[in-house]
């Protein structure tokens, strides 16, 4: 199962405010904006992100990280069989992505997700 991305999200009280300071703090550009959810990523390493959250507006809890992966159906199948709670079922959001949350054995929330 390959992976293309992993990246912490933050969780904040201000997204503006929040991403205004990671981004002359960094000096990374916004690369996806929804009022709720923003991924901030580095011009010169794309794929070098952080994503910060106010409350997941789709999902049942907030996130501590996201992974993207090329097979989301085949990490869902095998976080079961490994016993993972699954605490938000595999589906297709309306913003492009197909995912399913899982909770790690020490409470940690996963996005585990791939684009459409």
């Amino acid at each position: 199962m390959a992976v293309r991305r992993v990246m912490s999200v933050l969780t904040v009280s201000d997204l503006d405010a929040a991403v205004d300071a990671y981004a002359r703090t960094t000096g990374m550009e916004v690369v996806m904006n929804h009022g709720w959810i923003a991924i901030l990523a580095s011009p010169e390493h794309p794929s070098a992100q952080i994503g910060l959250i106010t409350k997941d507006r789709t999902g049942p809890s907030n996130m501590d990280a996201s992974v993207e992966v090329e097979d989301v159906d085949a990490a869902c199948t095998a976080a079961e069989q490994a016993g993972m709670e699954i605490i938000y079922e595999l589906h297709d959001e309306d913003w492009g992505v197909r995912r399913f949350f899982l909770r790690d054995r020490d409470g940690n929330v996963i996005n585990v997700l791939a684009h459409r």
